[in-house]
């Protein structure tokens, strides 16, 4: 038989597997016949009756249907059908997560049955024939798709073309009618809508929805990358057009209903490079010796009202997404960068949280609610940071952000920070004896010119500044949660929680850094909270930091957002929540609008809506996460392909049975080298030793290793970088 016969054939044993379930399942409780289940699934010829009587009897003996009288089958009552997620692998394989069960179920690719990654499905687990063996199963029924937009390379042909998706969890081709190919032309990086798979058909049918552009231009890319997780790149004409017709000025009777804050010093510190500032402090010494600190928030509420196309663009975006060229904002920009923006010397609507503060960072009053407020002044981290560092008032011309260079700040302002930066000090020392974790990673960043092409690398650091504002907007976030959740009868409200990490995670971790002769006291919370803030800060500066601090970080749950408090354990916080950035997150906008609700004395809001519109957030969150990886991946493979000749020093930062990845210690950019590429020996993967041992020559290749490494293939269309190793240090 030709292979094209052995494809049709297994084809049709599929659809026909397929067709009996839905039979018998339909109808769960009746028993049928051969004959009966022929003409339910359209049956008419003699070879087909006789592969369907044949496929009943295999069903039968495998116990996936019961015989429930001489020559009748029926379905087995569900007791082996879950609901999860699919999984799938880069080798076609899958695994889908379910809630029900301990363990998740492997799929192989020949049962995955038009499953799509990530989609909702039930999968059929085939009964354990010995303890210990993993679950297998297979998918029986897509229930959701979780995407029906993808991204590929057209391949053109005469009357067709075929779509090779560039995302490597897609195990098949789409199949592209003349009608729906629009102006593609072939070699096109496209984004195509997934409309259908035919019964008989080898391939999903799509159509092309937008042509993006030619493969490894950099505005194709970015696109690519915002299109693939499904994120827009402008906003509708319609949201465009509400926002700026908003009146945005500044109103006399607004103001009335405000407490007024204008007279008090205050001002914004921020990225040199931001336009969107939505925080702002003020502070004033009081007679009595304590602190005024004002925690002031751009009221992004005032203007963004429910109900209307504005806020449900906001609600959808949940969140701004931060490529390494550009912003895609959750506001139009006439909000985001004006109108909403705290900028210097113009008067701006807020929402504040005021605290009166002692000389032991003690708050000793507090207060919240909507004001207006003036800032007198804008401050790069790089400024303030000059201010906290040297006492001084003068800001040189070399870190200067103001257009004429060098300045002088006056003695309020330099008082203000010195203090404030003091009294943060006090505030993060309490933070973490009460078991706070201080996760400072490494955030890699890219110099750019002006065609976005990469100069260079940095990496962004925390200093005094930084942990001055994080400290403050902590304080904020966390006084907001608790004045709300504290409460005798506490109305609904939207929290920031993050569960206590997995012990199995933790323990795994643990013995990974055991590699590097470091380990977590996993006796109880408070030793693994001291031992992993010790472990962090021991790391700072060795070649194993980043891969260190990006495990440490997958050891812990993920935060998120619920109207379920249980508290927030990163941070060492019981009531927690996000007041501070209502430009660029959504969930701080419902904390605005709950507050104002809760001070104005109404009724709760009600709880379902709220956590479907958390639940959302959480996800977008999530998914602009990942985009904001995967660009600082592609940047990076864009950068390493100006440094082909070059050798550099990396550290192994994973290793797997398909080969190592290496992490370059100067730019943290990772690429990798395929075990099959590694001509001195034979090499096989010893799980129990995170490492790749030679057959012949017993040379391994360990995590954490320093080896060193040439690049050998950048791939910017699938965002791979290959290395060739050369060799340990």
């Amino acid at each position: 038989m030709s292979k094209k016969k052995k494809r049709a054939s297994k084809q049709r044993s599929y659809e026909i597997t397929k067709g009996i379930f839905s039979v018998l399942e339909n109808d769960p409780k009746k028993a049928f016949n051969y004959k009966q289940i022929a003409a339910k699934i359209g049956i008419t010829s003699t070879n087909d009756r006789n592969k369907l009587i044949k496929k009943l009897g295999e069903l039968a003996a495998k116990q996936k249907i019961t015989i429930a009288d001489r020559g009748k089958y029926q379905a087995i009552p569900r007791q082996h059908h879950f609901k999860g997620t699919i999984d799938i692998t880069s080798n076609g394989n899958a695994y889908v997560v379910c809630e029900e069960l301990e363990h998740d179920v492997f799929v192989p690719n020949k049962s995955i049955n038009k499953a799509f990654h990530g989609d909702t499905v039930e999968v059929y687990v085939y009964p354990r024939r010995r303890k210990g063996r993993k679950m297998e199963g297979e998918i029986t029924q897509i229930l959701e798709r979780k995407r029906t937009e993808f991204v590929g390379i057209v391949q053109r042909k005469k009357n067709f073309a075929f779509v090779v998706p560039t995302d490597f969890k897609m195990y098949v081709d789409f199949f592209v009618p003349q009608e729906h190919i629009a102006d593609a032309e072939d070699g096109d990086k496209v984004l195509l809508r997934f409309t259908d798979w035919p019964v008989n058909a080898q391939s999903p049918y799509a159509r092309i929805i937008k042509v993006l552009g030619k493969p490894g231009e950099h505005h194709t890319e970015i696109h690519s990358i915002l299109a693939e997780y499904g994120l827009p790149y402008e906003f509708p004409y319609e949201v465009t057009q509400y926002a700026e017709n908003i009146d945005t000025s500044i109103q006399t009777d607004e103001i009335a209903k405000r407490r007024d804050m204008r007279d008090i010093l205050t001002f914004t510190i921020d990225p040199k490079d931001a336009k969107d500032f939505d925080d702002a402090l003020s502070y004033r010494k009081l007679e009595n010796g304590n602190f005024e600190l004002g925690v002031h928030i751009a009221d992004v509420s005032h203007y963004v009202k429910p109900g209307t196309v504005l806020d449900e663009e906001a609600y959808q975006r949940a969140t701004s997404v931060y490529l390494v060229d550009r912003v895609v904002p959750m506001l139009p920009e006439v909000l985001s960068n004006f109108a909403c923006s705290l900028r210097p010397n113009e008067e701006k609507y807020t929402f504040s949280a005021v605290f009166k503060l002692n000389d032991k960072a003690e708050v000793v009053d507090q207060w919240f609610g909507r004001t207006i407020t003036y800032s007198d002044a804008r401050f790069a981290y790089e400024e303030a940071q000059h201010i906290i560092e040297t006492g001084e008032n003068h800001i040189p011309k070399e870190i200067s952000i103001r257009p004429q260079g060098a300045y002088t700040v006056s003695q309020d302002i330099q008082e203000a920070m010195l203090k404030l930066d003091e009294l943060a000090k006090k505030l993060r020392t309490k933070r973490m004896h009460a078991g706070a974790i201080s996760f400072d990673k490494v955030e890699v960043r890219f110099q750019l010119n002006e065609d976005a092409e990469p100069l260079g690398v940095y990496f962004k650091e925390s200093k005094d500044a930084n942990k001055l504002i994080e400290e403050f907007m902590l304080l904020a976030n966390r006084k907001v949660a608790e004045f709300i959740g504290k409460r005798k009868a506490a109305p609904t409200f939207v929290y920031r929680v993050h569960d206590e990490p997995d012990m199995d995670k933790l323990m795994q971790f643990n013995q990974l850094i055991s590699r590097f002769g470091r380990s977590l006291n996993l006796k109880s919370k408070s030793s693994i909270s001291q031992s992993l803030n010790k472990l962090l800060a021991d790391v700072q500066g060795a070649k194993e930091q980043n891969m260190v601090d990006t495990l440490a970080i997958r050891s812990m749950s993920k935060a998120a957002y619920t109207t379920e408090n249980i508290g927030h354990y990163g941070l060492a916080f019981n009531y927690y929540t996000h007041f501070t950035s209502p430009i660029r997150r959504y969930p701080d906008v419902l904390v605005h609008r709950l507050l104002q609700r809760y001070l104005d004395q109404e009724k709760s809001a009600k709880v379902e809506i709220l956590e479907e519109q958390c639940k959302h957030s959480s996800h977008m969150e999530t998914v602009a996460a990942s985009a904001e990886r995967s660009s600082i991946k592609y940047m990076q493979i864009k950068y390493m392909e100006e440094h082909r000749n070059q050798d550099f020093l990396g550290v192994i930062s994973g290793v797997t049975e398909w080969g190592i990845y290496v992490e370059i210690i100067d730019n943290k950019c990772e690429g990798m080298v395929r075990i099959r590429s590694i001509k001195d020996d034979y090499y096989e993967y010893d799980e129990s030793q995170y490492a790749l041992v030679g057959s012949q020559t017993k040379n391994m290749y360990q995590l954490g290793d320093e080896v060193y490494v040439r690049v050998k293939n950048t791939d910017l269309i699938k965002r791979h970088l290959d290395f060739e190793l050369l060799g340990h240090r």
